[in-house]
């Protein structure tokens, strides 16, 4: 995870955050000027407004009566007064022109109060709503895969900076009166959600790009063992190819983390899930999001299928119910199937970005309260995610991408042997997986530099003194490994002087490329001595605290033969991978002739 941004902050505020709170408290509560002067809202919540205080000084006054010089109540002070540090006995008598200080004195007095009141009273308010926006926020866990499974963290940049995966899940669950007649599924009242929208977004660790990989919903993968963190209920990872979207049902959207984990090897930071009727609200509390068609389309079938999706040619804002059906849109364009659907959500979500960066949405208090409302009402989110500061603080970090530096595409596919389903394409699947692991621009701009080598600082054993456990990984998704790999590759080392060498058959873990693993800097220069012996290169060897000693995983790139060949380090995108510009208002959805109107 980023270690600036989004971790580490609690649900309560900090006082900076809260006077920002209190300024601004026309964005959550409306105009401050709708309560009269004496209605303080504060007390209420003295604790949450004594902290913003000092912040809350330092606020525009926005709403704050006092300026007229009425005092609460709309009476004047005792002519009397109090007098303070002597200065008055200046013989002015009782009143007169030399009176008049006093009162001004007086008035601004009461007038510092009555800020004071109203500051600390919004400032409460402000608090107050925010631990409201707080508690529309629905939270579940992370990954409920195994720990052994999870996908090791990024390695820190040299500024210390680390990439941010987060996963968004569209949820097709027919939960509630709403969600069922969006979803249009009369039979499926209360079954078993899906995962109907998969997107990995990636932001590199320089905050520069930001690349989207959208997984079709048919994809057939082995789902991992997952856990439901709320009935205890175990599910097996499965032995047979399962559709990804079926991972949600397996305890949740942790699960689905899980998948995407275990298929990528890219270690995810956080998931954002919406179901239909969060997605409607959104788009209406957005204002709506231009999309294109080239011709009129309404995507239905005579057997009643198709999203109802009715759009003319050419540009149209899209909000609610148009926008949920954009999104779900499969008959209706062109190669009608869940990667054409992809395509579509990419032009909405670029667009969107796009509306909500240049609109005034963003500027109008009412419409952002509004939009805060309905964003935490409408999202399930990890822990790590789980207050308005955390959401707040990802989208100032989002937000630092250029619109241009924005990429998104689909996962490589080949179709399954029935043709009904999708397989991820072996080679090009795997090679977009590693760019976003490695931290690649998809763009093609910002090419990484290769770190140069710099020597372990503790050297290297003895050869025969060097333990090294070497590890089956040469299962993939659609390969079954090669098996007696490890125990062929450790009679390769045991004959070069590496006696130490043993096979682990307890693990079959999936690894794209052969990788050797150290878990502290003593043994960083044995497990140096292993890669050079083998040329495996430098960038293949990393720091990990998932093992407890040197260990060779030997990869898919590795299935066969004695002498390892390193994979040429092309960082080009897969043609397969047809990527879509975050900056490209010119981008139209081909519409399939057959339901033009």
């Amino acid at each position: 995870m980023v270690p600036s941004e989004v971790r580490g902050e609690g649900a309560r505020p900090r006082a900076r955050d809260a006077g920002r709170l209190g300024r601004d408290a026309d964005l959550y509560e409306g105009d401050a000027d709708a309560d009269p002067p004496g209605t303080v809202r504060g007390p209420k919540a003295r604790g949450g407004a004594a902290q913003a205080t000092a912040a809350g000084a330092g606020a525009t006054g926005t709403g704050s009566p006092g300026g007229d010089g009425e005092e609460p109540g709309g009476r004047a002070a005792p002519g009397g007064g109090h007098r303070r540090g002597g200065g008055s006995g200046n013989g002015d008598g009782s009143g007169g022109a030399a009176g008049r200080p006093r009162r001004r004195r007086r008035v601004l007095r009461w007038s510092a109060t009555v800020l004071a009141v109203v500051i600390l009273g919004t400032a409460g308010a402000g608090y107050l709503y925010y631990q409201h926006l707080n508690g529309n926020i629905k939270k579940d866990d992370l990954n409920l895969g195994d720990s052994k499974d999870r996908a090791a963290a990024p390695t820190p940049n040299a500024a210390g900076q680390t990439p941010l995966n987060i996963l968004l899940i569209g949820s097709d669950a027919r939960d509630s009166k709403e969600n069922q007649k969006l979803g249009g599924a009369k039979d499926t009242f209360g079954g078993d959600a899906r995962a109907d929208v998969q997107m990995l977004l990636h932001v590199s660790a320089d905050r520069s790009n930001m690349s989207v990989v959208s997984m079709p919903r048919d994809t057939l993968l082995h789902l991992p063992k997952c856990t439901d963190p709320k009935t205890k209920q175990v599910y097996q990872a499965t032995t047979s190819l399962a559709m990804t979207n079926d991972s949600l049902n397996h305890g949740g959207p942790g699960c689905t983390v899980a998948t995407w984990e275990k298929l990528t090897g890219i270690h995810i930071d956080h998931f954002m899930m919406v179901d239909f009727a969060g997605v409607v609200s959104m788009a209406d509390a957005i204002g709506g999001v231009p999309v294109c068609v080239d011709r009129n389309v309404y995507s239905h079938t005579s057997t009643g299928h198709g999203s109802g999706l009715k759009l003319e040619k050419g540009t149209t804002s899209v909000k609610g119910k148009q926008a949920l059906a954009w999104l779900r849109t499969r008959y209706g364009f062109e190669d009608g199937s869940d990667i054409a659907r992809t395509k579509a959500q990419h032009q909405y979500m670029n667009s969107m970005v796009r509306q909500l960066r240049e609109n005034a949405t963003l500027g109008n208090p009412n419409k952002m309260r509004k939009l805060a409302e309905t964003a935490t009402k409408s999202l399930t989110v990890d822990d790590g995610l789980g207050t308005v500061k955390k959401l707040y603080d990802l989208s100032m970090d989002l937000r630092k991408v250029p619109t241009n530096r924005i990429t998104m595409t689909t996962m490589p596919w080949v179709y399954s042997s029935d043709g009904n389903r999708v397989l991820p394409k072996p080679d090009d699947a795997d090679k977009l997986f590693r760019l976003v692991r490695e931290d690649v621009a998809l763009d093609g701009k910002g090419k990484k530099k290769a770190p140069k080598d710099k020597e372990p600082s503790d050297p290297a054993a003895a050869d025969d003194k060097i333990a090294v456990q070497v590890v089956n990984g040469t299962r993939s998704d659609t390969q079954e490994p090669v098996g007696g790999r490890a125990t062929e590759v450790t009679q390769l080392l045991k004959g070069d002087g590496f006696t130490q060498a043993s096979a682990d058959g307890s693990a079959l873990p999936v690894e794209e490329t052969t990788v050797v693993r150290y878990p502290s800097a003593d043994l960083e220069g044995d497990a140096w001595r292993i890669a050079k012996r083998l040329g495996i290169p430098r960038n293949a060897v990393e720091k990990s605290t998932d093992v407890s000693g040197v260990t060779l995983v030997v990869g898919g790139d590795w299935r066969t033969g004695t002498a390892y060949k390193a994979p040429a380090d092309d960082d080009k995108v897969p043609s397969s991978a047809k990527l879509d510009k975050g900056s490209d208002t010119k981008a139209c959805m081909k519409v399939d002739p057959d339901y033009s109107w």
